[in-house]
């Protein structure tokens, strides 16, 4: 064989490999364009969260950030602030809290110390509570009004719910002797019932109770009496509980429970596990998967029961906002904006990993990513 054909050999080898790789890497570039395209597929815009308005920040501070009033709060271990969208700080508080958990609603946040001693309740101008507490917390909420219901356990019961005015005296303290563990508590939107959901084990089985405590306005202060206890012969545990509009629903891992005629009745529907519950003026929303590695779904359950929504969204579920008419569900790389009667108002794909949201003024949202704060038109 001579020196040329042989170089030519070569040389056609070399551009048969290259083609080959040139080749596999535009059928790998396809696939995840293709993967891409289908994921995003059906979202009505498509947006880079980094040219949007705020700031950036890193992962671990963004994991501290929550979308709240005009702004964001920020909650370290020793010092909670509130800072403009452009992350300039408006005030702050110190305290020291080993486990810093936050509950917002309504323009107030509480700010607590879970399985510590304390608590602060806060508005976007100033702090309005500051409490120490003499048991662990494990939960706290407020109402609409800024009435702060917190969870605490007991050295002598199976727990105590206490609830506190803005001024921070105490408007009544209720020590479970024979209900059981409280779990979860729910204002009415009204601020004039406080729902309790417990749990006894000492039994033979397992007692789900709901208590009602009537929350009673006088001239010398708010007072509050026990209303009604409820409970079922069924074993489910009530993890969770809320107002939707009047009514009262609670939840097991895989039912919806409501009270009509003082009996706890099932909803009708099929629900293989209960992720994530909200509601929205009279509507409810449920995220829900049909089982273990299922894909998540939502449903959006009237006022009279009718479901008006029941469609898949994704698999991760990472943020919920919510308010008076809208309801926004960040999953995956998607946020969804629904109204009250199921519509969506928009569906938006992002390029980052969200963390939280909330709604502020003029049709924006406040999106938290992994990435930094940015706002988001829907």
């Amino acid at each position: 064989m001579s020196k040329g054909k042989s170089s030519i050999d070569r040389n056609l080898i070399l551009l048969i490999a290259l083609f080959s790789i040139m080749l596999i890497a535009c059928i790998v570039l396809t696939v995840m364009v293709s993967k891409k395209d289908e994921a995003l597929q059906g979202a009505d815009q498509a947006i880079r969260l980094s040219a949007q308005g705020g700031f950036e920040c890193e992962y671990a501070e963004a994991q501290k950030l929550y979308a709240f009033g005009e702004g964001i709060l920020k909650v370290t271990d020793n010092r909670v602030a509130y800072l403009t969208l452009s992350g300039n700080e408006v005030f702050s508080k110190n305290i020291s809290y080993s486990t810093p958990q936050c509950y917002i609603r309504n323009g107030r946040a509480v700010v607590f110390d879970q399985d510590g001693y304390g608590f602060i309740v806060l508005n976007t101008e100033e702090v309005l509570v500051e409490m120490p507490t003499s048991n662990k917390i494990k939960s706290a909420i407020l109402s609409q009004g800024g009435i702060c219901a917190v969870i605490t356990d007991s050295d002598e019961a199976y727990g105590m719910v206490t609830m506190y005015s803005l001024s921070g005296s105490v408007i009544s303290e209720w020590t479970s002797y024979n209900s059981g563990y409280p779990i979860a508590c729910a204002f009415t939107p009204e601020d004039d019932f406080l729902a309790v959901t417990t749990v006894n084990t000492t039994g033979a089985v397992v007692k789900p109770y709901i208590r009602l405590f009537s929350i009673i306005p006088t001239d010398n202060g708010t007072t509050a009496d026990d209303y009604a206890v409820y409970t079922m012969d069924d074993t489910d545990i009530f993890s969770a509980v809320l107002y939707c509009g009047s009514k009262l629903y609670t939840f097991s891992s895989n039912k919806i429970y409501t009270i009509e005629n003082d009996i706890v009745t099932p909803l009708e529907g099929e629900y293989g596990s209960i992720n994530q519950v909200n509601a929205e003026g009279n509507s409810l929303f449920v995220v829900y998967a049909d089982g273990v590695d299922q894909m998540n779904k939502l449903a959006i359950i009237g006022n009279n029961g009718d479901t008006v929504y029941n469609s898949a969204v994704g698999s991760e579920i990472n943020a919920v906002a919510v308010t008076d008419s809208l309801y926004a569900l960040s999953i995956d790389r998607r946020i969804y904006v629904f109204n009250k009667d199921g519509d969506i108002v928009s569906d938006i794909s992002v390029d980052e990993d969200v963390l939280r949201i909330g709604f502020i003024g003029n049709n924006k949202l406040v999106v938290i990513s992994t990435g930094g704060v940015h706002t988001v038109d829907y």
